[in-house]
């Protein structure tokens, strides 16, 4: 199965003005910026980009703006949602954005994620659906012995766990990403697909070098790590503000 991108993906914050609405141009804007410093795909409307406070329109309009902006860089859309009917909905529409692929975190308290993904996939068609992993947001997240039954295209692991991270990899013949900027190097000597980071908005060059293999990059980047992980998503909307002048505004939390 190949990946729908190798290397670093940013999960892409999402910019709100002084009131609260969505500032799809910025958005758009700081996407292409960071694509121009290295980011090899770029993930709209995923945690980081906080999802759970947009709506399906303005997820659609951001899709649609960080198409436009990136150019041949691929695209992720962000569709999970609290239920497999509201998930697929979304997935049915973002595929006339022009996103590359899809990636759907499972909804809280979901056991057997099987149907939800299996929804999604009908729902997307022919444009790739990627699992995501995130138990500590959406609990229980998706059992390692069911990934490889599901109708997906690959899989993000935010547990941050490296057991975890070893126990994909040996059971799961699918691409994999690491959602935790800690795990990069390993994710990158186990042939891993790559990261989907919320510190690569930040810094996508020290990101990308830790995935070849750089210690003193994951070094580097391990205080603004940190700062990111500080009250989250505030923490990752206040340095990106310091290095590009945009929105600190958040909508979550």
């Amino acid at each position: 199965m190949d990946p729908v991108f190798t290397g670093v993906g940013v999960a892409l914050v999402t910019l709100f003005d002084a009131q609260g609405e969505l500032d799809a141009d910025g958005t758009a804007g700081l996407a292409a910026r960071l694509v121009e410093l290295g980011a090899d795909a770029i993930v709209v409307a995923g945690t980081t980009g906080e999802a759970d406070a947009l709506d399906d329109d303005e997820r659609l309009v951001l899709f649609s703006a960080v198409r436009r902006a990136v150019g041949d860089t691929v695209v992720v859309g962000g569709t999970g949602s609290a239920s497999t009917f509201q998930a697929a909905r979304l997935t049915a529409r973002a595929v006339d954005t022009g996103v590359d692929a899809v990636i759907a975190r499972t909804p809280r308290g979901l056991a057997d994620p099987t149907g939800y993904y299996r929804a999604l996939a009908d729902a997307a068609s022919t444009t790739p659906v990627l699992a995501y992993h995130f138990p500590a947001v959406s609990p229980p997240g998706i059992p390692v012995e069911m990934l490889p039954s599901l109708p997906v295209a690959g899989c993000k692991d935010s547990s941050g766990d490296a057991t975890r991270l070893l126990a994909t990899v040996d059971s799961y013949r699918g691409p994999v990403w690491t959602g935790n900027p800690a795990l990069l190097h390993q994710a990158g000597a186990l042939g891993c697909a790559g990261g989907i980071l919320a510190l690569a908005n930040v810094a996508p060059e020290l990101c990308a070098a830790a995935f070849s293999g750089d210690a003193d990059a994951m070094r580097r980047f391990t205080p603004t790590h940190l700062a990111c992980e500080r009250d989250f998503p505030r923490g990752v909307k206040q340095l990106v503000a310091k290095r590009f002048g945009t929105s600190e505004v958040v909508r979550m939390g």
